[in-house]
């Protein structure tokens, strides 16, 4: 099988690996792919905008499959061009990927399908008085995220009326967030444990992967600014078996109806964010793909043929024995650029990759080569990624952070506590 795999991050690299290791891949194509992916398969140079070269090299080459893996490309309708030409894609269409693209939209199909979420209103730019008359009637803390994509960063928590005065003008006034920030929701503040749900779906039927944790915030504790994410483990002790059971049930299982129903049948991964609160799982957010860096630890815990996972659901009938959980317990910590996830500096030499072992292995996403050498070139820069076995979280936390510690690069940050919650 010919595979194309749109995409040039770390979830990219992690998604590589498992794509190239499955028996049936007889070459993977990676668009534009980075200094990690061409070790495991061929990097083309095109830009993930650029759909019609895209499809012109598809066809050119009998692709058999395209996986994509970032939201804008999806967003921008690239699944649904493909689809037209009659390629095979594992990923939504435009119209189902509006369930990260507009959280707006994606909050009242919730109200409408009385699927769990926190209470919510929605405000426009031009509504800035009505906004601020809300937030003074509001009981504190609140959250206030831009309804478009931000790349993580649009979500921002209240502890009082004046963090969200300012929260308001860095969306509305300075347009932190450009037009993603136009529309705003603000949305009740929900308490208790976060996890990260990867539904693998044809549209109708779907599978649950295990459940991960992500770590959002850039310091120790969950401290400081919102970030595309410093670190996850996987499994999370906090979401069960009847956990998944309610999820699939109560969230899924009815999402993935009304999407159908609304003539916009979901086909791919649908990433649902969820708040374990003491009255059960409720909604946070939804993405339209695979997460980033929660991919990197769902995919080690994997057995069969993953391929033959995404084929079967793209081809409109998922095959839900494919892959099953293998038992194993994963940690990825993000190396990120000092300053991240404000202004950086890049190009600084990265030391130490060839001294990581085996039983770790170091997904690259803001990286560049040059001279042989490996380089920053982005906010999060290396994802070190530890695989146990049997799911022991110590053991995979200490084996990432042991790999992390012989690598280094100048300004290098990163937090010291991924997957301290499961082992507390």
């Amino acid at each position: 099988m010919k595979i194309v795999l749109i995409g040039a991050g770390g979830r990219e690299h992690a998604l590589a690996v498992k794509i190239a290791e499955c028996k049936g891949t007889e070459k993977l194509y990676i668009i534009p792919g980075n200094t990690g992916t061409k070790q495991v398969g061929e990097n083309v140079q095109i830009n993930q905008d650029d759909h019609e070269l895209i499809i012109k090299f598809c066809l050119e080459h009998k692709i058999d499959l395209v996986v994509i893996g970032p939201e804008k490309p999806l967003i921008d309708g690239l699944a649904d061009k493909l689809r037209n030409e009659g390629i095979k894609v594992f990923g939504p269409s435009k119209k189902a990927a509006r369930i990260e693209g507009e959280k707006s939209f994606a909050k009242n199909l919730m109200k409408k399908s009385k699927i769990p979420t926190a209470a919510f209103e929605v405000f426009d730019k031009e509504n800035y008085d009505e906004a601020i008359s809300y937030l003074n009637k509001i009981n504190y803390p609140t959250v206030i995220k831009a309804d478009g994509i931000a790349a993580g960063k649009g979500v921002m928590i209240a502890e009082a009326f004046d963090d969200a005065k300012e929260a308001l003008k860095e969306c509305f006034i300075n347009c932190s967030f450009g037009s993603a920030g136009d529309k705003i929701v603000i949305e009740e503040f929900m308490s208790g444990q976060e996890a990260s749900i990867f539904a693998i779906t044809d549209g109708t039927d779907f599978i649950l992967l295990p459940a991960a944790q992500d770590h959002k915030r850039i310091f120790d504790g969950d401290k400081g600014k919102n970030t595309g994410g410093m670190g996850a483990y996987a499994p999370t002790p906090f979401v069960n078996d009847r956990d998944l059971s309610i999820i699939a049930k109560e969230i899924i299982e009815p999402t993935l109806n009304a999407l159908r129903e609304k003539g916009m049948p979901f086909i791919g991964c649908l990433y649902c964010g969820l708040m374990m609160t003491s009255s059960g799982p409720k909604v946070v957010e939804f993405n339209c793909r695979f997460g980033d860096p929660e991919t990197q630890v769902i995919l080690p815990l994997l057995e069969g043929n993953f391929v033959e996972l995404l084929y079967s659901a793209a081809s409109g009938k998922i095959n839900k024995d494919a892959v099953k959980y293998n038992g194993g317990a994963s940690v990825c910590i993000v190396a990120a650029s000092g300053g991240y996830p404000d202004a950086f500096e890049k190009g600084f030499v990265i030391d130490g990759l060839e001294n990581v072992s085996r039983n770790v292995s170091v997904y690259h996403a803001g990286c560049k080569e040059l001279n042989g050498k490996i380089l920053t070139n982005g906010g999060r820069v290396l994802n070190i990624t530890s695989f146990t076995e049997k799911n022991n979280i110590t053991d995979a936390k200490r084996m990432a952070y042991e790999a992390l510690s012989k690598i280094s690069f100048e300004g290098m940050q990163y937090r010291k506590d991924i997957s301290d919650k499961a082992l507390k």
